[in-house]
């Protein structure tokens, strides 16, 4: 199934229900005071945010909801069931817009919750309009009616550490020798078609879809996935050493999409990781990490074949992420 992090479906609260005309059953008298009870209100719609990125998903072939309307009033003053409430669940990190009135609703924690729609109230029964001058009325309302709005969901990862780079950085390994996350792993471009998230100590890392020059304005894979990124607390932007003489000029124009997307990334905490160390020789390593040092960034080495350095780079993440 294929993710989804985009989507609009409409969604209705309860209508409430209609009041009654009835008239008090007393014993021997075949028609008592007026008694007939009102509506009860309509159902509610809340959003709730939960763990399950890929929930929004659900919604893809099925687009329309409706909270349960609230019960007509009954005899002797009985009052019409309330509706139950409607609960639409979406990925934590989700924004809510009604694009009708412009009211905006964000669920940035997991098991947040939000009222959206109200339900309608319920009538009035004839009871409600006795009075001492109107002892007998035939009176009564009919349920509030509510109408359906149309809702975008858009979702936007919440993680502490987005994986950002070429296709085929390294960005799956990273996320699966850290967190045991299973992403996909193959030596070709474009593998990860999704993000995903792994666990690592108390922080969540996604690996980002892969971009690409121009991905701002529209191309390749990765550039639905550029919103995720302005999410995420700190960057670790990987270059692999398969690049050779162009490894500057390759984060440079990852760096310019970022920058074109949203101008704000320039204020982004970024570290710089170095992947597939065993490409090259140690003073290669080296003169290249000398290299991204002096644009002033925090710079790493690593191969996903040595377990040594994926330890140590873990424990130095863990260090940054902590300050």
């Amino acid at each position: 199934m294929a993710f989804i992090d985009e989507i609009q479906i409409s969604i209705k609260a309860g209508d409430g229900g209609d009041g009654v005309v009835r008239w008090r059953q007393e014993k021997f008298r075949p028609k008592g005071g007026p008694g007939g009870g009102n509506g009860g209100r309509g159902g509610d719609v809340y959003a709730e945010a939960v763990s399950d990125m890929a929930y929004l998903s659900a919604y893809q072939y099925e687009k329309k909801f409706k909270a349960q309307n609230g019960g007509a009033g009954g005899h002797n003053s009985r009052e019409g069931k309330n509706g139950d409430d409607l609960i639409i669940k979406v990925p934590v990190g989700s924004i809510l817009t009604n694009p009708d009135t412009g009211d905006v609703f964000k669920l940035e924690n997991i098991d947040d919750k939000v009222k959206i729609l109200i339900g309608g109230r319920g009538g009035f029964g004839n009871e409600h309009f006795k009075s001492s001058t109107n002892t007998t009325p035939y009176e009564s309302t009919m349920g509030e009616p509510v109408d359906a709005i149309n809702l975008h969901i858009e979702l936007r990862l919440i993680a502490d550490v987005g994986f950002v780079g070429l296709p085929s950085a390294g960005k799956s390994s990273l996320l699966n020798a850290l967190t045991n996350a299973k992403s996909k792993v193959a030596e070709y471009h474009f593998t990860t078609l999704d993000p995903h998230l792994g666990k690592f100590n108390e922080f969540v890392l996604a690996d980002i879809p892969g971009l690409i020059e121009g991905a701002s304005d529209g191309k390749g894979l990765g550039h639905k996935f550029l919103r995720h990124i302005k999410r995420t607390k700190l960057l670790v932007h990987l270059i692999s050493f398969e690049h050779g003489d162009d490894m500057m000029s390759e984060y440079e124009k990852i760096r310019n999409e970022l920058l074109s997307y949203d101008s704000t990334m320039e204020e982004k905490e970024e570290i710089i990781l170095l992947t597939k160390t065993d490409l090259v020789d140690e003073g290669e390593m080296k003169k290249k990490k000398k290299e991204f040092e002096k644009i002033g960034k925090q710079v790493f080495i690593i191969t996903l074949f040595d377990d040594d350095q994926i330890k140590g780079f873990g424990d130095s993440l863990v260090r940054i992420l902590r300050k």
